[in-house]
């Protein structure tokens, strides 16, 4: 197949807009439906003491006593200002004003929807004793040792650190060790990493679809309802490492780059790539992503072993320093199925609940792309040609991928609406392939997280 550039061949967006609104409706229909019946399902099921686990199922959270009003006020705020600003910075600032641009949007829309439960509320979720860094206190005192032992000690460790592999919990040891302990700088680093994948992303697209298309991605990016689980999951710290290196990724797959720039860019982004693994068990299937970006760009051979060689290093590492990353698969595992709290979920409604809360994530302007997306990588296929809009399809068609094998798996049942967060930012770049203009599907795009962030608390 042949990419065109938008550049060159612009997209008929008016036409295939009128031709896709119908299905795309459709869609949207679809996912207000079953979101609903999920929850109805959810409450239901909670009712009759099947599923006791969640307060409000599928999410891990709890219906609010009371709706916040005007506490929402500074997030209604910043976005209105934003859906007012965002098309017209995408389509007319010079990109690189554009990029720091956008991160500071994508931050400000985090933070002022995550400030309505109060400013305390930033960091609140990472005081809870179950999160990383209350088993701070067992790296310290020698950290190789910790991680020589991780796995025979893991079940003494908290819930999210003998969840996970020691990488992100390392992490935050890094950043106390550079003079930032605390909380309160834990939850800065999460929302300042995780946000900066609005522009990891749209570079990605830049380089792989052309500059047209990641404009237009730009604003769904920095307004996504997933902003809610930004503020402070450590799962918007597993989205930057993981959108960073497909960018990398991306940007040395670029056939106009010298050898050298472009192999030190390769093995950049595949040292990052290396440590998703070890950020989190289920981050494997992530890997759909920059493997779509690079049978898209058809790179030299150089820059796939650039990547390999940069791949192999943080597992060398982690290996050499004794963790046997297997063994951590199963130690995690064996902890998982004795613990009786997630491992007694039903599948047979996460099944279909997950899939409610990545919607929740996404929003209702990725529900009315799909069909057009979907048509788009139809034509491609029949033609053999890659339009830049296909090629964004192409890389959030791999994120659905990703999100397929874990659920279908069993892997994730509950507390998706922040493990979704590293594979649901690149399905949201889909809403740039509507065509039509993109402030009236902003507005929808805000509402579901306001909506969302008035009527539940969340445990992150």
């Amino acid at each position: 197949m042949t990419v065109t550039d938008a550049r060159t061949r612009p997209d008929a967006a008016g036409t295939d807009a009128r031709r896709w609104s119908r299905p795309g409706w459709i869609a949207v229909a679809v996912w207000a439906a079953g979101i609903a019946a999920v929850f109805a399902a959810g409450w239901y099921l909670r009712r009759a003491g099947l599923e006791t686990e969640d307060l409000l199922p599928p999410l891990h959270a709890r219906a609010r006593d009371r709706p916040l009003t005007w506490r929402l006020a500074p997030a209604a705020a910043a976005a209105a200002v934003l859906v007012a600003a965002l098309p017209w910075a995408a389509a007319r600032l010079r990109w690189w004003t554009l990029m720091p641009l956008a991160w500071a949007g994508a931050a400000l829309w985090t933070v002022a929807l995550a400030v309505g439960d109060g400013w305390d509320a930033l960091a609140r979720p990472l005081n809870a004793p179950t999160e990383y860094p209350a088993g701070l206190a067992q790296v310290r005192p020698d950290p190789l040792e910790w991680l020589r032992t991780f796995t025979e000690r893991l079940g003494g460790y908290t819930t999210h650190v003998r969840g996970h592999p020691p990488l992100p919990t390392l992490a935050l040891w890094a950043l106390e060790k550079a003079g930032l302990p605390g909380t309160g700088w834990a939850a800065a680093f999460v929302i300042a990493s995780g946000t900066s994948a609005v522009v990891a992303i749209a570079v990605t697209l830049r380089c792989a679809a052309g500059e047209r298309a990641a404009r237009a991605s730009v604003p769904f990016l920095v307004l996504a309802p997933l902003a809610l689980w930004i503020a402070t999951a450590m799962d918007a710290f597993f989205l930057a490492v993981g959108a960073w290196g497909t960018a990398l990724t991306a940007v040395a797959a670029r056939r106009d780059r010298r050898p050298v720039p472009a192999v030190a860019a390769a093995a950049a982004g595949g040292l990052l790539l290396g440590g998703l693994p070890y950020l989190s068990y289920g981050l494997l299937p992530l890997f759909a992503v920059p493997l779509a970006v690079l049978l898209v760009m058809r790179p030299r051979l150089r820059v796939p072993a650039g990547i390999g060689a940069g791949l192999a290093v943080v597992p060398a590492a982690f290996t050499l320093l004794g963790f046997w990353w297997p063994d951590g698969v199963r130690a995690t595992l064996d902890t998982y199925l004795i613990s009786r709290g997630s491992a007694q979920r039903s599948y047979a409604y996460f099944l279909f609940g997950d899939l409610a809360v990545l919607g929740l994530l996404t929003g209702p302007a990725v529900a009315h792309a799909l069909p057009r997306a979907a048509g788009t990588l139809w034509r491609a296929a029949r033609t053999r040609t890659l339009p830049p809009a296909a090629v964004v399809a192409v890389t959030a068609g791999a994120a659905l991928v990703g999100v397929a094998v874990l659920d279908l798996s069993g892997v994730t049942k509950g507390e998706v609406e922040r493990i979704w967060v590293p594979f649901a930012a690149w399905l949201v770049a889909a809403a740039a392939v509507r065509g039509a203009s993109p402030r009236g599907w902003l507005a929808a795009q805000a509402a579901t997280a306001l909506t969302v962030q008035a009527l539940v608390l969340s445990a992150w």
